[in-house]
């Protein structure tokens, strides 16, 4: 019959004694069987029995004592004697040891005392056995050596940062116990060894930084820099915690970096200036690298980029205006060319440069934001300087002339003209006249329409697009309008060839006329030249044409723009001339071989003095004298007289007379100014009908928003033009505040 009398607590403990005794040898390699399932299963049990025994046989309050007893005893006989007087690698690797039995012992007598788990803890709400098994590792174990083992781990950290091979295993073990012992959270962790590892690391770096700063040179330094950071990043990656190494890396960067930023980058023989000026990119990525981590850090960087930038195009300048000055001492005297090769040479330069430095955005620095606004104030502020006298928006003008019209300097692939085109467009960003550039650019447009100069339909349709596309459909409509012009005027031409086949008109001589529309293109002069009866014949039949095919538009003839073939029967041999029809007409009043004074062509002529002495010089004085003027000589006079020289003659049977360049910078710039008034006009008057009531400093901040596309203007113009407007009562001023302005509908 089985014994129904509960067990007494010592006589159970007894038991569970002989139980905790093997397992402790078992754990210390003293020779022992390992636990059987049987000899497990009787421990359970008693524990188990203990527990539900019925009050006052209930001993689950003194297992539970005794549970935790069991390790302080443990501790205090065998783990804690095998700890005294250790440092350094051993004491680590015992620690790991120890806390590998450990976890063990806890492991098996949470098993075996798993009852009180289940119900007698919980009921009571006590910490559960894993829980206090681990604590009193903690608290005995732990609190006891956790300064030396933070010091022997310090030690070996520091001894890898100095080159030297360490046990990384085991110090990934013993970070393990700090982590472990904070029962779900990193306070222990953090407070018993990062804090110090941060505080060492901060030492440690701030030593080497100032070693390095004296002996190294900057791509030097920098290499040790990312060296260490990349080295940091492993060392969280082989055993330390994954939230220590923004901590970490911060610590390092702000003694490599920070401290030493400008004394770094500063550098007299290897500074971030002399790495632009070699063109180090490789070690100017890795000062992008190294500095974008830190916040504001590339600020000074892009400070020196900007800098060395506007130095570069500086030199440019500069060059571009002594070889200007250079030209005119040697030309002194001679007739002044337009477009001349030292202005090509500065845009081209500019390009190159812009290439250059966009690269180095793009490669060195990331595409970064920053390094692009430093580019773009670099470039504004060398590409708003005059160059000998011209500006870089009339310099740009000339510059995309030369590439687009026939015979010009630059001799390239249509694949490079678009190329550069494209290039040249984005210059324009950085120009604050661009209201200049397309006032320059549409009289060379004009030009290369007219004169048939320009070398492809194609390339002129393309830049247009890109302009449009960077400035507005403002900024192009007038020249498209030139283009669209063309066409309509060759379809025009050809209808008046049918019409003179179908009315049976004929000429003396072969006439194109080319109708334009006001609107589109420059402003020329129109002058009532006396023309010969063959080209007045002509100037007829094409304005009876004109009239009956087009209601309500009015002809005004632009003689000065017009172009002549004219056959010169000379003596030697007859040649064939290509001028102007002014020329043309002046010449052809040689025709009955007479002499004539100036008075006397310029009253046939019907023409002013301005005019008359351009075309005589162009025909008696410059290159081909095919008048011979008495006296002689290189400058004409009004007393002067003129007749034909039969003798002339040249070795091409077709020569072309230009007449003397004018220099229309004067003409442009003042033409821009006059817009300028118009626009800034519109502006005031658009915004202050839609606000009313505007402010001074408000309405001057709308008005520059709103033109800055096209040009930058000038306060004090912006102030005049409001006065002006004022004046003319579209607006006033607030009697009680003169600041204050009303729109006056």
């Amino acid at each position: 019959m089985a014994d129904k009398r509960p067990m007494e607590l010592e006589a159970g403990w007894s038991l569970m004694r002989r139980g905790i005794e093997k397992l402790k040898k078992l754990l210390e390699n003293e020779p022992e069987e390992s636990f059987t399932a049987q000899e497990y299963m009787t421990l359970y049990t008693t524990i188990y029995n203990m527990c539900t025994q019925k009050p006052p046989h209930d001993y689950s309050k003194e297992l539970y004592e005794r549970y935790k007893q069991s390790f302080s005893t443990y501790i205090a006989e065998r783990v804690l004697p095998s700890l005294k007087g250790g440092s350094g690698e051993f004491l680590l690797k015992e620690l790991c040891k120890r806390w590998t039995n450990h976890k063990i012992m806890v492991r098996w007598l949470s098993r075996f005392f798993n009852y009180l788990d289940r119900y007698y803890i919980q009921r009571q709400n006590l910490s559960n056995l894993n829980d206090v098994g681990l604590l009193g590792f903690r608290d005995d174990v732990y609190n006891e050596i956790k300064k030396r083992t933070k010091d022997a781990i310090l030690v070996i950290i520091d001894q890898e940062r100095e080159g030297e091979q360490v046990d990384r295993a085991l110090l990934k073990n013993v970070l393990e116990v700090y982590i472990s012992l904070g029962m779900g959270n990193l306070d222990t962790y953090v407070r018993d060894f990062e804090e110090h590892l941060l505080i060492g690391s901060t030492a440690f770096y701030k030593r080497k930084a100032a070693q390095w700063i004296e002996e190294d040179s900057c791509p030097d330094y920098m290499i040790k820099a990312e060296d260490s950071l990349r080295l940091e990043e492993e060392r969280v990656g082989n055993y330390l915690h994954i939230n220590t190494k923004p901590k970490l890396l911060k610590v390092v960067e702000h003694e490599v970096l920070s401290t030493f930023e400008m004394q770094l980058l500063e550098k007299e023989q290897s500074g971030c200036a002399v790495l632009l000026q070699d063109d180090k990119k490789e070690h100017l990525a890795r000062m992008y690298r190294l500095y974008n981590r830190i916040k504001t850090g590339l600020d000074p960087v892009s400070h020196i980029f900007r800098k060395h930038v506007e130095s570069e195009g500086m030199k440019i300048v500069n060059q571009a205006a002594e070889d200007a000055t250079a030209k005119k001492e040697k030309d002194a005297g001679k007739p002044s060319k337009e477009g001349g090769a030292h202005e090509q040479q500065f845009v081209r330069q500019v390009i190159e440069l812009h290439d250059k430095y966009l690269l180095y955005v793009t490669e060195c620095f990331a595409n970064s934001s920053l390094f692009h606004k430093a580019l773009k104030e670099a470039f504004e502020h060398f590409c708003n300087k005059s160059v000998a006298g011209a500006t870089t928006a009339e310099l740009m003008a000339s510059f995309c002339d030369n590439l687009l019209k026939k015979g010009g300097t630059e001799k390239l692939s249509d694949e490079a003209i678009e190329d550069t085109l494209e290039k040249v467009v984005k210059l324009l960003a950085y120009i604050s006249d661009r209201d200049l550039f397309a006032e320059f650019y549409r009289k060379k447009l004009a030009r290369r329409l007219l004169f048939d100069k320009s070398s492809s339909d194609d390339h002129e349709r393309a830049i247009l697009a890109r302009l449009k596309q960077q400035c507005g459909a403002q900024f192009t409509s007038k020249m498209e309008g030139m283009v669209t012009d063309l066409q309509l005027a060759r379809d025009k031409q050809q209808q008046f060839e049918e019409w003179r086949t179908n009315q049976n008109k004929s000429l003396k001589i072969d006439l194109i006329v080319t109708v334009l529309t006001t609107g589109f293109w420059p402003s020329y002069k129109a002058t009532d030249l006396a023309l010969p009866q063959e080209m007045v014949d002509g100037v007829e039949q094409f304005k009876e044409f004109y009239e009956a095919s087009v209601k309500h538009r009015k002809l005004t003839w632009i003689y000065s723009l017009g172009n002549c073939h004219l056959k010169g029967n000379f003596d030697a041999k007859p040649i064939e001339l290509v001028i102007t029809t002014s020329q043309a007409a002046l010449l052809l009043l040689f025709n009955d071989g007479e002499q004539l004074t100036y008075n006397e062509v310029k009253e046939r002529l019907n023409a002013g003095d301005d005019d008359v002495l351009r075309l005589l010089h162009s025909l008696s004085c410059a290159k081909h004298k095919v008048l011979l003027k008495e006296p002689p000589g290189k400058t004409i006079a009004k007393t002067d007289s003129f007749r034909l020289n039969v003798k002339f003659t040249d070795r091409m049977r077709r020569v072309k007379i230009p007449l003397p360049p004018v220099d229309e910078r004067k003409k442009v710039v003042e033409d821009v100014d006059k817009d300028r008034r118009y626009a800034i006009d519109a502006a005031v008057v658009r915004t202050m009908k839609s606000r009313k009531v505007l402010k001074h400093q408000q309405l001057v901040l709308e008005v520059v928003q709103q033109l800055q596309r096209m040009f930058h203007p000038d306060f004090r113009l912006i102030k005049k033009r409001i006065e002006d407007l004022i004046s003319r009562e579209y607006l006033e001023r607030d009697k009680e505040d003169p600041n204050t302005f009303k729109y006056m509908a």
